[in-house]
């Protein structure tokens, strides 16, 4: 997300923190840098202009000039000033004061509506809410039949009345139905063109007039940079949009859209949506997307995603597991499992503060591999992946041909647990004080196992990223 941005002024401002005093000219400098950066992140020039006027007004002055940490204030500004572009604080969804809070989702073709529709109803739904779907797009081939079997995924109900019926009565009708069943928010999913027209506004403009929704959200595809920005303007002069949902920003290297949107429109980010599957949409807030921009990382998002993905009962067992020098190829299974609910590898990294990131920037983390792994425990029997031990030359053939791998895949795996079941026995030693040396004279190890606190569970094997990703 928005990483050439991030390494440009990481960059810049390393440098600025590395000088002891800074002068005005050194400011001015290193902010026509940033300026430059921004314009290749395609900002809109005018946002540019005006973020770089704003962090020079408070950069050049006494407390920043004449400050001991004088590099460490200005990245604390761009910081603060960089939350303020984009939105302050995080925008939540409206709610209407008598159910239901209608939603209505508006966007081009391609942008990804429909799923962002589908999300957003999964996201209520795991906070409790009854949403329901509703089937506005009649023109777009097989998008009432995309709605439903985003329905029968997420167990929730999608009203349609077919493409014979207009958007306009499907969605007054949409909104009877809720009221009838109890329905708390209704999300309507109208249809998009492959660019902005006329018949296209006066629809979604009748739509709203018609159901008069709570919100009002363009969905719009951030790696279109400040086409994105253009497409929002419009839609937001003509149906007054009340928030944006930007779609695809797992593979936005620029971030010009996120940074511009609510400068040109005045409508705060609500949601972004990094990657395909359905949970992958996050509440939009400035402060941690800031944060990563500058290299800061974002743990209060990985904290939550470790929280909504792990099971703490398991959490437990695998630590009571540990504590008893067990750690059994299920287990390795399940803590896979539970790292590819998060995003993976890659978007956990990302995720890191600037100095540990950078680290492990060039690590080879593949997701490709965890599913991998993953087939060649799981072409394992029961007993195989409760003791790895008893497995030999010919169940190393049979495992191998039932995954379709290499012998030396099955070999490379083992090994691995191997290795990681004496790094666990050597923590359980330190633990109870068996055979561990204190790195001080006077001073006692303290604290569990790594990650346990956290519900993280430790994923086993992650001190093993030099060759690769652990088990290939």
């Amino acid at each position: 997300m928005a990483s050439a941005l991030s390494d440009k002024l990481q960059e810049i401002f390393g440098r600025l923190k590395g000088k002891g005093r800074l002068s005005e000219d050194d400011v001015n400098a290193a902010l026509r840098e940033v300026r430059l950066a921004l314009l290749e992140a395609d900002v809109s020039y005018k946002v540019a202009k005006d973020f770089v006027a704003a962090v020079k007004e408070r950069a050049i002055g006494s407390e920043v000039l004449e400050s001991l940490t004088p590099g460490q204030q200005v990245v604390k500004i761009v910081n603060e000033e960089l939350i303020a572009l984009m939105g302050g604080g995080q925008a939540k969804l409206s709610v209407s004061s008598a159910p239901p809070t209608v939603i209505m989702m508006v966007g081009l073709q391609g942008s990804g509506k429909t799923t962002s529709a589908g999300k957003i109803a999964l996201h209520l739904k795991n906070k409790g809410k009854r949403p329901l779907l509703a089937a506005a797009d009649i023109y777009r081939p097989a998008a009432i039949k995309q709605l439903e079997v985003l329905g029968e995924k997420t167990g929730l109900p999608v009203f349609s009345l077919g493409d014979k019926v207009s958007p306009v009565e499907i969605a007054k009708q949409a909104v009877a139905h809720a009221k009838r069943y109890g329905n708390d928010y209704l999300i309507i999913d109208t249809a998009g063109r492959l660019q902005v027209d006329e018949q296209l506004m006066t629809e979604l403009e009748d739509i709203r007039a018609a159901v008069n929704p709570t919100e009002v959200l363009l969905v719009v595809d951030a790696m279109l940079g400040q086409e994105a920005v253009n497409v929002a303007a419009t839609f937001h002069q003509r149906i007054a949009v009340t928030g944006i949902v930007m779609t695809k920003m797992d593979g936005d290297t620029r971030g010009g859209a996120a940074l511009s949107v609510k400068a040109v429109t005045g409508c705060p980010i609500k949601f972004v949506g990094q990657g395909e599957k359905l949970e992958a949409l996050e509440p939009f807030y400035p402060d941690r997307m800031a944060s990563r921009i500058l290299g800061m990382g974002d743990v209060l998002t990985m904290i939550e995603k470790v929280q909504s993905t792990v099971d703490e009962k398991k959490a437990l067992e695998l630590e009571q597991k540990l504590r008893k020098n067990r750690f059994t190829l299920d287990d390795y299974l399940d803590q896979l499992q539970q790292m590819r609910k998060m995003g993976g590898m890659k978007e956990m990294l990302s995720m890191l503060p600037g100095g540990m990131s950078k680290q492990l920037k060039d690590v080879d983390v593949d997701d490709k591999q965890i599913v991998a792994i993953e087939s060649v425990i799981q072409s394992m029997t029961r007993e195989e992946r409760e003791h790895p031990e008893i497995i030999n030359a010919s169940r190393k053939r049979r495992i191998a041909k039932g995954c379709g791998r290499q012998v030396q895949d099955v070999n490379r795996l083992l090994k691995n647990h191997e290795q990681m079941q004496k790094m666990i026995k050597q923590l359980t030693n330190a633990q109870n004080g068996k055979g561990s040396k204190s790195p001080k004279k006077g001073k006692k190890k303290r604290g569990g196992f790594p990650g346990m606190g956290g519900g993280m569970g430790g994923f086993p094997g992650m001190g093993g990223f030099g060759g690769g990703f652990p088990g290939f």
